[in-house]
């Protein structure tokens, strides 16, 4: 059972995990961890998954999935008859109204939907996976140089879950680097997993880009992949100016993590993340809502 706190509703939910008993017998018997080790983790056992999931075949998982999961159809930009598969109702865009964004330049949003912690004034040898299991930032980006400008700075982790909005964005106003691709493995980011494999961000699929934030300094996006993440798909034009909420780029069918890296002394993140983080829950967040503020 996964436990999150609802910064709207001030109160503690249960997540419905899609597949969630798949999750639990990959990563807690021995015959699960076997196949994950052989087949589920490998780059082939996803592509195969997110084949179909890009195949005409897959529209019949839509409307399974949207009443499995009470996904709110007054939110979708399209109309789901108009999806061609599942992959492009699960990247579906959002309109606009239901994702406001705060455009106060003081105020640091969340890049996308999911569930959040934050740690400040960061070891980044010794970064929190889950209790018991740390990573190191210079594992996760194999940049020495550029992980040490992140020493005492603020880690954000956003997971993305299957059932939430898939596509992320920029947070401030500013201008953004080439995207550094690492190959990797495809293990869940599910909190299951994570308590599992260690160094698991380390292990997956990734891809880091630099930020430069006109109000929140150079800012390390790392877009993590995932079990059936076919693709992480970069929408935006390198070293072209971008504006707050602009999109990023989106992932395609599966969990998946965000990771931001702040310097020193740049940003102060909201005290109920951190005090829930403390505490050893995430908190629920929406793109483009206040998770902190410019220092």
């Amino acid at each position: 059972m996964i436990k999150y706190f609802n910064r709207k509703t001030k109160d503690y939910e249960v997540e419905k995990v899609a597949g969630d008993k798949y999750l639990e017998w990959t990563y807690s018997s021995p015959v699960g961890l076997r196949f994950l080790e052989l087949l589920i983790k490998k780059r082939l056992f996803s592509k195969l998954y997110g084949g179909f999931c890009d195949s005409k075949l897959s529209k019949i998982k839509i409307n399974k999935f949207i009443e499995e999961f009470n996904i709110d159809e007054n939110h979708f930009k399209s109309h789901k008859s108009d999806y061609k598969c599942f992959n492009d109702f699960f990247a579906r865009n959002l309109k606009d109204e239901v994702r406001p964004i705060d455009y106060n330049t003081n105020i640091l949003i969340s890049p996308g939907d999911g569930r959040m912690v934050a740690y400040e004034n960061i070891n980044i040898n010794n970064l929190l996976q889950v209790k018991g299991l740390t990573y190191s930032l210079k594992d996760l980006i194999q940049n020495k140089d550029l992980a040490e400008k992140y020493i005492g700075g603020t880690c954000i982790v956003l997971r993305l879950a299957p059932t939430d909005y898939h596509r992320f964005h920029f947070l401030d106003w500013g201008i953004c680097e080439d995207t550094h691709k690492i190959h990797g493995h495809y293990y869940s980011v599910n909190p299951i997993a994570l308590e599992k494999i260690p160094k698991l961000f380390c292990e997956n699929k990734r891809e880091y880009s630099l930020f430069h934030s006109n109000n929140f300094g150079n800012v390390l996006y790392i877009d993590v992949g995932a079990t059936c993440v076919g693709s992480i798909i970069q929408t935006y034009t390198p070293y072209v100016e971008v504006k707050k909420g602009d999109e990023k780029g989106y992932f395609k069918f599966g969990g998946s993590t965000i990771i931001l890296f702040f310097e020193s002394s740049k940003v102060k993140i909201d005290s109920d993340i951190l005090e829930q983080t403390i505490n050893g829950f995430e908190c629920k967040v929406q793109m483009g809502e206040k998770i902190g503020t410019k220092l």
